[in-house]
């Protein structure tokens, strides 16, 4: 019986590293989405905003950045924003790719069913001592909760025919299985937040630094020209430099509210997470003496 022991957890321990890998693959992904996602950025800007058929007087010649001049439309004269404008996009597109993909995680990680009313049929199993109904409630969950309260109930099951440890002996076990189990599903809920956190912040500077450099612009024209026409190149300048600051406010505000929401969705399965390691160590202290 004392050798059992450490090859059920070198099974369970293979089997985390299993579900492992697929985490790293998509990390390193994630990594390469934000470069993806600003190359998008100009290409929208670029090709999109700045085709020729937008513009009273396209620079065809232009190049990297033509100095397309007299926009047909309100949203075309974002192109005229600077180059900051296609990095302000990419941004945005960074915040929608790892909204979605959060999304799907969290989602996948929340399961089927509500997570407590889960735990609750768990508990009333254990209390009838039928372990392996509990097991199937944990394989219809489909969820982080269900995972680690799945890897504890296999623990639990083992310490149920082990007459070698004490009770407290076998509760510790089951709780250290539940344990490891958590440290494999926590940073699978909290992997990419890191992105939404940053671009809720930066996004916001961005905007201002494009802001910044659409004044100087504006400034400079102004101080090589008179009169009315001064005034009306100031206006316009300005009018361009703030489509920076909204772009840039836009993506941030949009990057908080999402981040928030997922922190909270994240709390709520962790909280059940944690509920199912108490469930786990009390029914076994009780039933088990």
């Amino acid at each position: 019986m004392a050798e059992t022991k450490p090859a059920a957890t070198v099974k369970s321990t293979t089997t985390a590293t299993t579900n492992v890998q697929p985490t790293r693959s998509r990390n390193s992904i994630a990594w390469i989405a934000p470069l993806l996602c600003i190359v998008f950025g100009y290409v929208i800007w670029r090709f999109v905003l700045g085709a020729d058929a937008n513009f009273t007087n396209p620079d065809k010649a232009g190049g990297f950045w033509p100095k397309h001049e007299g926009p047909k439309g309100s949203l075309t004269r974002m192109y005229e924003g600077g180059i900051i404008v296609p990095v302000l996009i990419g941004c945005f597109l960074i915040v929608i790719t790892f909204c979605v993909e959060r999304m799907l995680t969290v989602s996948r990680a929340t399961g089927k069913g509500n997570i407590a009313e889960f735990i609750r049929k768990v508990q009333f199993h254990l209390a009838n001592k039928d372990v392996d109904k509990a097991l199937a409630e944990c394989d219809r969950q489909r969820g982080s909760v269900g995972n680690v309260m799945k890897a504890g109930l296999r623990k639990y099951k083992d310490m149920i025919g082990n007459t070698e440890l004490d009770t407290d002996q076998k509760v510790l076990n089951i709780q250290k299985e539940v344990e490891e189990a958590t440290a494999l599903e926590l940073p699978m809920l909290e992997k990419n937040l890191v992105f939404l956190s940053t671009m809720a912040s930066v996004a916001t500077l961005i905007g201002l630094l494009g802001t910044v450099i659409g004044m100087i612009t504006a400034f400079s024209a102004l101080g090589e020209s008179g009169g009315g026409e001064a005034a009306q190149k100031l206006s316009v300048g300005i009018s361009e430099a703030l489509y920076n600051t909204a772009l840039g406010i836009g993506t941030s505000a949009v990057a908080i509210i999402m981040y928030n929401v997922f922190t909270t969705r994240i709390d709520g399965i962790t909280f059940g997470i944690d509920e199912s390691g108490f469930t786990l160590t009390q029914s076994f202290a009780a039933n088990y003496k």
